[in-house]
């Protein structure tokens, strides 16, 4: 199984966190980034993100190896989804386990800030008045 994926569907952070557990583990730690009815000031009715899949895919499991040498986890799991996500809809889960919850922690958020950071997915916020917009690459660190 990759560790990070592309998903152009519901993203099941339940069964993406049992496939993390095991007995070596003392904590299991995710993270789920949800779409939010607003950006900036402005009423946000939907998001659609679209990647350069090959590159996304292949950058996203180096940023995956690159947290199991960092920190001491047992395994890491990444999700993303891609095309067209309503309010409430889960846009990206991640998780980690490890022996202790402290590493867990730390690598949970070191993975989702580099996918955020370096993965070619680009998203388009639409608005209530009927207005869209691409965000930028620097505004990425916001959403």
């Amino acid at each position: 199984m990759s560790r990070f994926a592309l998903s152009d569907g519901p993203i099941d952070g339940a069964a993406l966190e049992r496939s993390l557990q095991s007995r070596a583990a003392g904590a299991v730690v995710s993270f789920a980034g949800w779409v939010r009815d607003h950006n900036d000031g402005r009423a946000v009715r939907a998001l659609t993100y679209q990647a350069y899949a090959p590159l996304a895919a292949s950058e996203g499991n180096a940023i995956m190896d690159e947290a199991r040498q960092r920190f001491d986890v047992l395994d890491a799991r990444c999700v993303h989804r891609i095309g067209d996500l309503m309010l409430g809809d889960c846009a990206v889960w991640v998780g980690a386990s490890a022996a202790h919850r402290d590493v867990a922690f730390a690598a949970c958020r070191w993975i989702i800030d580099e996918i955020k950071q370096r993965v070619p997915i680009w998203k388009n916020e639409h608005y209530a008045d009927g207005e869209s917009g691409w965000l930028h690459p620097d505004d990425r660190s916001r959403g």
